[in-house]
């Protein structure tokens, strides 16, 4: 009952709710972030959600598009701004994907949607993180998101496919705040992003 019907309501609700009351912040934010990236203060990529159906994510750009003389862009370490490192280090970087909840594209609570070019490396147990929306947050960060393996985090988030329940969510998101707040686990040792995914 409440994975088919109440999970979608909630989402709504609380996103709508928590984008009203992040306004300021989000404003603040952006501002920040468009002098920092020339112009260019939000991120979009495209990404598989439910059943694999590709959506355009939104999020705060942390870095910025800055290339090496042959035209390469650089490292990721190199390219974050500062103002990029804190917005990620807080995790205010999410705050956009509230439009994501609220269009009905993502969950508040799942799996972290990937790379739409990872889709043809998964094995049959790793493809059931398409069963649900992909979330915001989830099981498999509150657990050790980008510090942990990519054979973790599937079985991670594949727990989370097959045990939603209400009290789940709720212990997900509280320890997400309580992660936020003392900016745990938020990047791999010399690594500004996770390491990508090969299909091993």
């Amino acid at each position: 009952m409440y994975k088919n019907y109440f999970k979608r309501f909630f989402d709504f609700t609380l996103a709508l709710v928590a984008l009203i009351c992040l306004l300021p912040i989000f404003i603040i934010i952006s501002l920040g972030l468009f002098f920092a990236n020339q112009g260019h203060p939000f991120f979009l990529q495209s990404r598989p959600g439910k059943r694999e159906r590709i959506f355009t994510i939104v999020k705060f750009k942390t870095m910025n598009d800055k290339k090496d003389l042959a035209g390469n862009l650089l490292s990721d370490a190199e390219r974050l701004t500062k103002i990029g490192a804190f917005v990620r280090k807080t995790s205010l970087d999410e705050i956009p994907q509230l439009l994501n909840v609220i269009k009905g594209d993502m969950s508040l609570i799942g799996p972290r949607p990937l790379l739409p070019s990872y889709l043809p490396l998964y094995n049959e147990f790793q493809k059931r993180r398409h069963d649900v929306r992909p979330g915001i947050t989830g099981w498999a960060q509150i657990n050790g998101r980008n510090a942990i393996s990519w054979k973790d985090k599937f079985e991670l988030d594949i727990f989370y496919v097959e045990n939603v329940s209400f009290l789940l969510d709720l212990k997900i998101i509280l320890t997400t705040v309580m992660n936020v707040i003392q900016s745990k686990d938020i990047n791999q040792a010399d690594h500004a992003t996770i390491s990508k995914f090969d299909g091993n």
